[in-house]
């Protein structure tokens, strides 16, 4: 399985110049005003964390967004019930975008943040959020391949649009997931986003892979790491940018062993 760009060559991660991501153009073709799209995904995130914190009695815990780019609204999700939250990202203009964000977030966070507040396990949160943010918030900059030398070090973790849109390789997308739930601790609740069947996509004017994908893999890719999964495939119509055919949310928990299987 394999998507090519429009040069016709297949392009895997290493392949990719993240240094020419434009975090800007992102945020504000993505995320400058609040998406159905994200409208969507919003309510099922806090639901899916809201009601598992609100049954802990544990003291905060740590929690991780892989390949945060620039999207906080993941981090904002998991922030209340955190003593830190690590940005991992690899692109160095993403992680100059974020580092810049840490002392005061930009305002069109806000209405992600608003929407987070509907559910009361963050509605009763007293705390400033930028003021949390500041606090808990810690930008690394890193490979996801790379996080197997962390093992199972995070207590709560998302990746959002992120094994699917940095290759075009099914066997690194598999990898990319797998190592995402290997980093998390058994009971960690997760969730992750996907971009279905993408072809690709810009920023600005740079192109960047994808892997084609539908519920099938992504379901196939998260089901060996975890103990519970549940898998969306968004109603909302994909209108965000040409060139895919849907949004797919998972919300689960981290297994306590993995199941064998094959990375293609």
């Amino acid at each position: 399985m394999t998507v090519r760009s429009p040069g016709g060559n297949q392009v895997k991660n290493a392949d990719v110049a993240w240094g020419a991501f434009d975090p800007i153009a992102y945020v504000d073709h993505n995320y400058r005003d609040l998406q159905p799209e994200d409208a969507e995904i919003l309510p099922i995130l806090r639901d899916h964390f809201g009601d598992h914190f609100r049954k802990q009695d544990d003291g905060p815990v740590s929690g991780i967004d892989v390949g945060a780019g620039a999207n906080l609204y993941p981090a904002l999700s998991m922030m209340p019930w955190c003593d830190e939250v690590t940005l991992f990202e690899r692109s160095p203009t993403n992680v100059e975008y974020l580092k810049g964000q840490l002392d005061s977030y930009d305002d069109n966070w806000d209405q992600f943040w608003d929407v987070l507040r509907e559910n009361e396990a963050y509605g009763s949160f007293a705390v400033d959020p930028r003021q949390r943010f500041r606090k808990v918030a810690d930008v690394q900059q890193g490979n996801i391949f790379d996080l197997d030398q962390f093992g199972g070090r995070w207590s709560v973790g998302t990746m959002f649009f992120v094994a699917e849109s940095m290759t075009s390789s099914y066997r690194e997308f598999t990898l990319g997931v797998k190592r995402f739930m290997r980093a998390l601790a058994p009971g960690a609740p997760f969730a992750a986003a996907f971009m279905e069947h993408s072809k690709g996509y810009y920023t600005g004017k740079k192109f960047f892979p994808a892997c084609d994908v539908g519920e099938s893999e992504v379901r196939a890719s998260l089901e060996p790491f975890a103990s519970d999964l549940d898998v969306y495939r968004l109603k909302t119509e994909p209108k965000l940018r040409s060139g895919y055919s849907g949004m797919i949310l998972s919300c689960g928990w981290r297994g306590n062993s993995d199941v064998a299987v094959p990375i293609r």
